[in-house]
């Protein structure tokens, strides 16, 4: 049995308002109470209807905006300490020296416009906790650099990739750009929000078949939220599935099939689109 790589206790998520026409002031929670661990070598695949609180899992749990409510754990290599965050936290940073940076990469969905910037200069980003502004990369930073593009697919990165702009490739390469961005920065954790929004379904199929490899040969936890119910179900080791206000359910795709859990997350029937 591989180790837990994630866990939450009670986690409530959601964002701080600020007082403004009218509103007051407050927090604004979205779910409620979620328990669950996600294990290390593993690919997971969330799912629920939109504003379900998908997104808002992966920006809290990446430490982009603080829990409301309970905590949650990202444990990492022995040599460095948990990153740790609980409602306790003002701000959106860890608890104690564990560091978000080397622990969480994130993969957004927005679609990225780089005017001028090459993908070297892409990939790079995900050197920068491990390099200083006054030294710059190092020449074990570029060969980190070169690996990470080759494993999404780019065999030949010092030739061509690495210095052509990043707004000449397809929505399909930008979006394995961001993946080698997020393994450069080599954490134990990679988190996605919905990786396969804008690409065609041959790009779709590749993308995901490329996190589970890596999941599975790199020991690496991936947390993907998707609306690819077919591709998710096929591909992923688990599913994560969350119900509007009702917190989420973490098991296979054929359990939760059979206790009816997406008919309930969904409130319809999606394996019957004909009633």
């Amino acid at each position: 049995m591989s180790s837990v790589s994630i866990s939450t206790n009670n986690l409530t998520i959601g964002y701080r308002r600020t007082a403004s026409g009218g509103n007051a002031a407050g927090n604004v929670i979205i779910q409620r109470d979620l328990t669950f661990a996600l294990r290390e070598g593993e690919m997971v695949c969330m799912l629920g209807p939109n504003g379900c609180g998908k997104s808002t899992l992966l920006r809290t749990l990446a430490g982009l905006q603080p829990a409301l409510g309970g905590e949650f754990v990202i444990n990492q290599p022995s040599n460095l300490q948990p990153f740790k965050q609980g409602a306790a936290a003002q701000t959106p940073k860890p608890s104690n020296s564990g560091s978000a940076a080397h622990t969480v990469a994130l993969v957004l969905t927005e679609r990225l416009s780089m005017d001028n910037t090459t993908v070297h200069d892409v990939v790079a980003l995900g050197r920068y906790p491990y390099s200083s502004f006054l030294d710059g990369l190092k020449p074990e930073d570029e060969q980190i650099i070169a690996e990470s593009l080759q494993q999404v697919g780019f065999l030949s990165p010092f030739t061509f990739h690495l210095s052509t702009f990043f707004n000449a490739h397809s929505d399909g390469e930008k979006q394995r750009i961001l993946i080698a961005k997020a393994l450069a920065q080599q954490t134990p954790v990679i988190l996605l929000d919905e990786p396969t929004a804008h690409l065609d379904l041959p790009h779709r199929i590749l993308v995901l078949r490329l996190l589970r490899r890596l999941a599975h040969e790199q020991g690496k936890t991936i947390l993907i939220s998707t609306h690819e119910l077919d591709l998710a179900l096929a591909l992923s080791d688990r599913i994560l599935l969350m119900t509007p206000g009702r917190g989420v359910q973490l098991d296979t795709a054929e359990n939760l099939k059979k206790s009816d859990a997406f008919t309930a997350a969904f409130g319809m029937d999606i394996f019957n689109p004909l009633g």
